[in-house]
């Protein structure tokens, strides 16, 4: 073990020399409290450290151990219903370990390794196995099997495999390989910043339906997609991503708290455990880990936590599952990065943020996607990031904004004054975009109604035209507009209450299938073609919009999945209504 000496200590960044054979990206043990840090550049024998703890009371003259391995995670079963610091130390056992707050140089393993699993081979002996390969499977939790792979770099012939429970450490596998015997078990080690192998990228086609309706209406983000949600303090940004990581149909969610307040995490800790997925009536953390690295927590574990989450969140992709990545926020993430670019006197990009930021947003971003998995089989798993980014002041042309907005393809724009409208979500229709929307188009029409996509661009051109119109009202009066724009201005305010605002909190409302969108669009726009029928016949706008109908259209959103003989009695109400008008006029 290569040992060197602290020179120079400036809050979460130290120097040591003497580390001759120490690489960058190395993992060292920082003084006699064995602080975790990570080479971060080499000069010489002199090595900047950025450590991952709390450095007070270190100095110079204090010894630092290299260990030779990259910052890496172990995978393997227990990883769900768990909560991970930035480098992954369970917060529970350290709660256990060190009371409420963490104290410095105390670690513990981030798999149980006293728990047995009870492990089903699926392999032969005899049977030949590469990298990728499903040795058996662990029920890791009641809704989620957990498939043991060959770790990558081993290939052969499985010479032993066994059945019944195991630790994690135990061995369960033996594959003869040219290099000798290689005992397998059911932890894997990954570095946590480079991307794990894959056969292939496929272009993602199947959208990640989010249950929310102005997303998978009209900014659908697909399986394997990449999504931004940038908006000021206040918009709803954390609110959307509770919301996409509670209903999205993903398999598995990592939610990543990176630098956003602690009372945030709490928030999570507290509604998940109590939540109850639609799709399998368990708890939601079934099928979460959360990895949770607040604002008070060291620095540099913010940089870092990113990379955990995405590292986890590829293993269980490998497996052939859909999963969803939370990361809140990419600008916490990116202030540690100017931070430690700023104590190692690197030369300042814009704002201060380094050179590299646009490169190291695209890396995270890149690793997102729908692929074929490793192994002999033709598993594909996708991986979705969605990433919440908090610019200053609500300032989209700050670097860490525009460098996200470069790489994804799905750009959800909160909006500051809709929130003050207490507009949920206040994602603003007019600057949003979705680079996925036409391949999600076909999928829904071929799936839930082909009418689907025509009906949201006529919807879309409505919002639009609308702008328009409220121009001409603030200059000239409502009262300058003809009957017809009248009339678009009434079907344009059902669209943005009755359908785009949601309420998170409400039992019914906080999640709306793709079935229910199609009949609540569907109904809003038949109701707008009925009245534009009537005012063709004579009917006055006055009385159009005193109809007791509009009454049951405001109430869409409070119908019930089930009730669906509700949304044929409203069109029914609708037909009798305007027929009614269009006879007495």
């Amino acid at each position: 073990m290569n040992i060197g000496k602290i020179t120079k200590v400036s809050g979460p960044l130290i120097e040591a020399e003497g580390l001759t054979d120490a690489n960058i990206y190395d993992v060292v043990e920082v003084s006699k409290d064995k602080l975790i840090g990570e080479i971060i550049e080499m000069r010489g024998d002199v090595a900047s450290i950025q450590v991952y703890e709390e450095t007070t009371g270190i100095g110079p003259g204090d010894e630092v151990r290299s260990t030779g391995r990259p910052l890496s995670v172990e995978l393997g079963p227990g990883m769900l219903e768990r909560m991970y610091d930035g480098i992954q130390r369970p917060l529970e056992k350290l709660e256990m370990l060190a009371g409420n707050f963490l104290e410095k140089g105390v670690t513990a393993p981030a798999l149980d390794r006293e728990k047995l699993w009870d492990f089903e081979p699926l392999a032969k002996v005899g049977d030949d196995v590469v990298a990728g390969d499903i040795l058996g499977t662990v029920e890791e939790t009641t809704v989620i099997t957990h498939k043991v792979m060959v770790p990558y770099g081993i290939s052969g012939k499985l010479k032993d495999i066994k059945a019944g429970e195991f630790t994690v450490a135990d061995t369960i596998a033996v594959v003869e390989t040219e290099d000798g015997d290689k005992e397998i078990n059911m932890i894997q080690y990954w570095p946590v910043r480079q991307g794990r192998p894959i056969k292939e990228k496929i272009d993602p086609n199947e959208p990640l339906i989010t249950g929310q309706r102005v997303i998978d209406t009209f900014f659908p983000v697909a399986k394997g997609g990449t999504a931004a949600i940038p908006g000021p303090f206040g918009s709803g940004k954390t609110v959307v991503q509770h919301q996409i990581a509670k209903y999205a149909d993903a398999d598995i969610v990592i939610y990543v708290g990176c630098g956003e307040r602690g009372n945030e995490m709490t928030d999570v800790l507290n509604e998940f455990p109590e939540l109850v997925d639609p799709k399998t009536g368990e708890s939601i953390m079934k099928r979460t880990v959360l990895i949770a690295n607040t604002s008070n927590m060291p620095v540099a574990a913010r940089e870092a936590s990113i990379y955990t989450g995405i590292t986890l969140a590829e293993y269980y992709r490998d497996m052939g599952y859909n999963v969803a990545m939370m990361a809140d926020s990419t600008s916490r993430w990116a202030e540690a990065l100017r931070e430690m670019s700023g104590r190692l006197e690197e030369m300042p990009g814009d704002e201060g943020y380094p050179a590299y930021l646009a490169s190291r947003v695209a890396d995270f971003y890149e690793r997102a996607g729908k692929v074929r998995v490793l192994g002999n089989r033709e598993d594909i798993g996708t991986l979705s990031v969605i990433g919440a980014v908090s610019p200053p002041g609500g300032d989209m042309s700050e670097p860490v904004t525009q460098a996200t907005l470069r790489i994804v393809k799905v750009f959800w724009g909160l909006d500051y004054d809709l929130s003050y409208q207490r507009h949920f979500p206040a994602i603003n229709w007019l600057n949003s975009y979705s680079l996925y929307q036409d391949k999600m188009d076909k999928f829904i029409d071929g799936n839930v109604d082909e009418e689907f996509s025509t009906m949201r661009k006529r919807a879309m051109s409505l919002l639009q035209q609308e702008s328009g119109l409220l121009e001409v009202v603030r200059l000239v009066g409502r009262d300058a507009l003809s009957d017809d724009d009248k009339l678009k201005l009434n079907v344009t305010k059902s669209i943005r209450e009755d359908y785009l605002q949601q309420n998170a909190f409400h039992d019914v409302d906080t999640y709306c299938s793709l079935a229910k969108q199609d009949k609540m669009l569907g109904i809003i726009l038949y109701n707008y073609d009925k009245c534009l029928e009537a005012l063709s016949k004579g009917v006055e706008i006055k009385q159009i919009e005193g109809l007791d109908v509009n009454e049951s259209i405001s109430r869409l959103k409070l119908i019930s999945e089930d009730n669906k003989e509700r949304f044929d009695e409203i069109r029914s109400e609708i037909d009798s209504a305007i027929s009614k008008l269009i006879k007495e006029a």
